[in-house]
């Protein structure tokens, strides 16, 4: 069900990093972006109410229960720059080229092939990497320095700060003519215009926290890096163990597994969600391959598979997920992201998508 809420919202809200950034990068337009603030400082707010509830009172060396939460190290921060280039030259994260696959892109498909191999060179290079940075790195939970209220309140005020900034790129809205409220209208808005960024976002706040209230949080990567995973384990191409990449760390942990787990029924919810909202918007098109496009889609799968391994996450598990649940491993990895997306665009990266 959340699955299937969040594939309508990111199709009808447009709720994509690259189609945001790009938007804030070419046109100098910031609206989409307010998408984003809003759905961390609703699901800042929601998952500190959940926490409150779980861990009444934070103390130094309180964990976040069963949030996404994770070490900080400089492989972090690699890996979100490798996540965030690889969001530029495919044209998306993963999470993004899932509702595109309910739209009919058929470039989401080498993507999403690309992304497995990134998750198995990730897997490959990980012990070396691990025993290095990751092992033994802080894993700071912001209310546990400094209550919940003290915590949430400085990041909503960094949020505030971040839309403040960016109203320099936000375009007036124009006027519109009279018009009369009627089933044609509502159709209109209901299936075809683009949702407005406040309302998505705070739809995507309020789904996030939901789920991590009833499932855990968000991500889209733990079921096709666990079924990566597998692959290798069964066919002798994994390492004997993977130092420390088990339930200790907070992200989306790959494990073996031999069916669809929760995760995996969240991506599905996802492709399905946004096939119904494409259909009736007369979206649903399916998307020519170019030898030059399916390349891209390869390789930015894979920088995006790489650093979600090794960032324990995506752009929905660490970013969204991270932020939310007062990590500074989700600052750690967003600002990395935004960086590489930032240099991304001005080299021009994306036009080969």
């Amino acid at each position: 069900m959340t699955g299937t809420a969040l594939g309508i919202l990111f199709e009808r809200g447009r709720f994509c990093f690259f189609c945001i950034f790009r938007d804030l990068s070419e046109k100098g337009n910031s609206r989409g972006a307010y998408s984003i603030l809003i759905a961390l400082a609703v699901g800042l707010v929601g998952y500190a109410i959940v926490f409150a509830l779980r861990v009444p009172v934070p103390v130094p060396g309180t964990a976040a229960p069963g949030a996404h939460v994770g070490p900080v190290s400089v492989v972090l921060v690699i890996a979100g720059l490798a996540f965030g280039f690889g969001i530029v030259i495919l044209g998306g994260c993963i999470g993004g080229h899932l509702y595109r696959l309910g739209e009919g892109s058929l470039r989401a498909l080498p993507a999403l092939a690309g992304s497995v191999i990134g998750f198995g060179l990730g897997f490959l290079t990980w012990n070396p990497l691990a025993s290095t940075f990751i092992l033994g790195a802080p894993t700071p939970w912001l209310p546990a320095a400094a209550g919940y209220a003290v915590a949430v309140a400085f990041q909503l005020a960094v949020l505030v700060a971040i839309g403040i900034w960016l109203l320099r790129w936000n375009p007036p809205v124009e006027a519109r003519p009279a018009y009369r409220v009627d089933a044609g209208e509502i159709r209109r808005v209901v299936f075809f215009r683009r949702w407005p960024a406040l309302l998505t976002g705070a739809l995507v706040g309020l789904a996030s926290v939901l789920y991590y209230l009833r499932v855990g949080p968000l991500g889209v990567t733990s079921q096709l890096s666990s079924l990566t995973r597998t692959a290798l384990e069964n066919n002798g191409l994994m390492p004997d163990t993977l130092i420390g990449l088990d339930a200790s760390l907070g992200g989306c942990i790959a494990f073996v597994v031999e069916t669809i787990t929760e995760n995996g029924w969240l991506i599905v919810g996802i492709v399905a969600g946004s096939l119904a909202a494409a259909l009736p918007g007369r979206r649903f098109r399916l998307e020519r391959l170019s030898v030059r496009g399916t390349g891209t889609a390869v390789l930015g799968g894979i920088l995006l598979g790489w650093g979600a391994i090794f960032g324990l996450g995506c752009t929905i598990g660490v970013f969204l997920s991270g932020i939310q649940a007062s990590s500074a491993s989700g600052w750690i990895f967003a600002a990395s992201v935004v960086f590489a997306l930032g240099l991304g665009f001005r080299a021009g990266l994306h036009r080969g998508t």
